[in-house]
């Protein structure tokens, strides 16, 4: 989760939670498939009446022109090019543009750098903004999707791990993430409540993590939400996700407050792609679940 204190901040193509990055972890491992599951946009047509709702300046000029941090996989990432942003946020993006009958183009940067560039540089920011108080005072912000944390074990469970009772288990982690700081946090109130400390295994890479509970090291793996759905794609049905999403925070489409016609055409768009079922089928490309998807696309929604 890009939190508002810390972005993420990850190397390009790896399997990663928010943290520090390591080697790429693309590599097939225990039969794992291309970290590559593009959707294809192609066929989606463009909506006359919310085209309609545009501003002039961006309808003429043809291109949509989103900021994007592309580091952070499954959302944004990079392709094997090292140049080719992909993920189901550059989907998403794409699909608004069909909708608006615009091109896109996904405009890489890092990611602190993102919001002063909403409005001029950019159209709109889409790069897992969390939708925060803070951010809403200065932009507009459109939600349509619910990321939080998620455990996950190998297939069935066959250690039956219990996410409501960590205390004593080995749980792997990346090195750097929310959740590792969560997991020591847990094993602390374990040791306070009397009980065994959590035995955190951290890795540098979310690949490792993965690795290590399929080998059996780890009873379980704590990432984000959508990365573990990921992961675990990546696996060939060797993991699951078990728990559901804990402590889930909405994310949001980002747009500057002085453009109500930019922001009005973006928030139809993202509801026609909710309503037509396009959005949870880009999720699913993803390996990630349809419940992370939002079906409604609230401007400045109450957090």
């Amino acid at each position: 989760m890009r939190r508002i204190l810390a972005a993420c901040l990850l190397t390009a193509l790896t399997l990663t939670s928010c943290g520090d990055a390591g080697s790429s972890a693309t590599e097939p491992q225990n039969g794992a498939v291309s970290a590559d599951r593009s959707y294809d946009v192609s066929g989606i047509k463009k909506v006359d009446e919310i085209a309609a709702l545009l501003p002039a300046a961006v309808a003429e000029r043809g291109t949509f022109v989103v900021g994007a941090a592309i580091d952070y996989p499954p959302a944004e990432f990079r392709a094997e090019d090292l140049q080719t942003a992909i993920g189901y946020d550059v989907d998403m993006s794409k699909a608004l543009g069909r909708v608006l009958g615009l091109e896109t183009e996904t405009s890489a940067a890092e990611f602190a750098s993102l919001l002063p560039g909403i409005g001029t540089k950019y159209d709109v920011g889409i790069s897992s903004f969390t939708i925060t108080n803070e951010r809403m005072a200065s932009y507009n912000m459109i939600s349509y999707i619910m990321v939080g944390s998620s455990y996950a074990v190998r297939t069935g469970n066959p250690e039956g791990f219990d996410p409501e009772s960590v205390c004593g288990q080995t749980i792997a982690v990346q090195t750097g993430t929310w959740q590792e700081e969560d997991l020591a946090a847990k094993s602390e109130q374990c040791k306070a409540d009397g009980k065994q400390a959590i035995d955190v295994l951290s890795y540098g890479t979310q690949a490792d993590v993965t690795t290590n509970v399929i080998g059996g090291k780890a009873i379980a793996y704590y990432a984000d939400s959508t990365v573990a759905d990921y992961a675990s794609a990546q696996t060939n049905g060797q993991m699951e996700v078990v728990g559901g999403v804990l402590d889930a925070a909405p994310q949001g489409i980002v747009v500057a407050q002085s453009d109500a016609e930019l922001t009005k055409a973006v928030q139809q768009a993202m509801q026609y792609l909710m309503d037509q079922g396009i959005w949870t089928r880009i999720l699913t490309s993803w390996g990630v679940d349809e419940s992370a998807a939002l079906d409604t696309a609230e401007l400045n929604p109450k957090v």
